[in-house]
């Protein structure tokens, strides 16, 4: 068969250790065989983000900008070990961080759910996707330690030199002190995200705050998110027969944990970086998370929800097997081919896409799965496989289904 043409190129991310093995792998067995791709290719691993001092970073995102749609691969976060193990310049920032900041995107993870890997939660028969504000709040809190009695007090000074106090505490003895702050241009691009992606998937969307208690903080999140709605979303909204939810953020996880899930629940930073967790573990499995970038101009960015897998590929280094999960990052690269044939018109691609994702699922429901998923399926008897043959498996499904 002809390959399948593409006429934009994707931004293409590699990245690090196990994952970067993968990266390689899934390129060849699955996509180049098939689709005549076209990427402008960014080297995101931790040795050249070292030697480009970070810049190819900041390059990736500027690139994403341009052609609206990029996958990228894990990459390493350096604590001081990494800065030791790789003879680094500095402890770099997170790439994801860095690209989100530029992109002032919204982050979107959604398990991707196959039958013999059950939910905890039995009556979640859909995925629950999680939006996360990624901007502020306790990830960019300054903290204090007092050591004895005294007043704390909330301190802002204009421009023009004045100021507006607001008293914290009078303490008697010691005590901690934290300060949070968001910006309401974030929120904004946090809200449109949200909207634009509910209607992108075609699902209801959920808000939650609490409001009630944070009556200037968290209330402003409500507000923003109910005036754009307002403005903007609303007629959209029900023509596409979708509806936007708000409510209290314990209301909200009362009601996830009673429903069947296929809603986009968005949260502020802290909430969405718990709330996610929890979801992708009582659907069976990070490895089984997809993860996309959403910025509010319309550009996405694709990626697994896990990391780079450490610890097999320091098993691989040694030349010994692994049966390291490589779903998520399939579809991560389906996601962006997908999204980069429906904005350039192209169906073949969207159609192979749906054909990539189907053979994986088909793969695993047909017993046939990597260790992790073996250790927690339903599925009787299943085969474990290798991390290179289990994307040869899927291979063979999706040479079938392009017959």
């Amino acid at each position: 068969m002809d390959k399948i043409k593409m006429t934009t190129p994707l931004v293409e991310m590699d990245g690090d250790e196990m994952t970067r093995v993968l990266w390689k792998m899934i390129k060849d067995e699955l996509l180049l065989p098939f689709v005549d791709l076209k990427t402008e290719y960014y080297d995101l691993g931790l040795e050249h983000r070292n030697e480009t001092d970070d810049q190819v970073t900041f390059d990736s995102a500027y690139a994403n900008k341009k052609y609206g749609v990029a996958v990228k691969c894990a990459t390493i976060t350096p604590n001081a070990a990494r800065v030791k193990e790789y003879n680094l310049k500095e402890m770099w920032k997170s790439p994801n961080g860095t690209i989100r900041a530029i992109m002032d995107g919204t982050v979107f993870r959604t398990p991707i759910v196959v039958k013999g890997i059950e939910p905890c939660v039995k009556n979640w028969k859909k995925p629950i996707t999680l939006a996360r504000h990624a901007y502020g709040d306790v990830y960019k809190a300054s903290e204090m330690k007092v050591a004895c009695a005294g007043k704390a007090e909330l301190v802002f000074t204009a421009e023009d030199g004045t100021e507006t106090r607001e008293l914290i505490h009078e303490f008697k003895g010691p005590g901690i002190l934290q300060g949070m702050h968001n910006l309401e241009s974030s929120i904004e691009s946090f809200a449109r995200s949200c909207f634009n992606y509910a209607l992108d998937t075609k699902q209801d969307l959920w808000f939650a705050t609490k409001d009630t208690i944070s009556k200037k903080y968290d209330h402003t999140f409500k507000d923003i998110f109910q005036e754009i709605y307002e403005a903007e979303y609303d007629g959209k909204f029900k023509d596409a027969g979708i509806t936007y939810f708000y409510t209290l953020i314990d209301d909200a996880v009362a009601r996830v944990m009673k429903s069947e899930g296929g809603y986009i629940w968005a949260c502020k930073n802290y909430d969405g970086d718990v709330m996610s967790d929890m979801v992708s573990s009582a659907f069976g499995s990070l490895a089984m998370m997809t993860s996309v970038l959403v910025s509010p101009e319309g550009n996405f960015e694709y990626e697994a929800a896990h990391g780079t897998v450490q610890r097999h590929y320091y098993k691989h280094l040694k030349g010994e097997e692994t049966s390291t999960n490589s779903v998520a990052t399939i579809f991560a690269w389906s996601g962006a081919l997908r999204k980069r044939g429906e904005l350039d018109g192209i169906q073949e691609l969207m159609d192979f896409a749906d054909k990539l994702e189907a053979a994986t699922i088909e793969t695993i429901e047909g017993g046939k799965m990597t260790k992790d998923l073996a250790l927690i399926t339903s599925i009787q008897n299943p085969v474990v496989l290798n991390s290179q043959d289990f994307i040869k498996a899927v291979r063979e499904k999706l040479e079938e289904k392009l017959k």
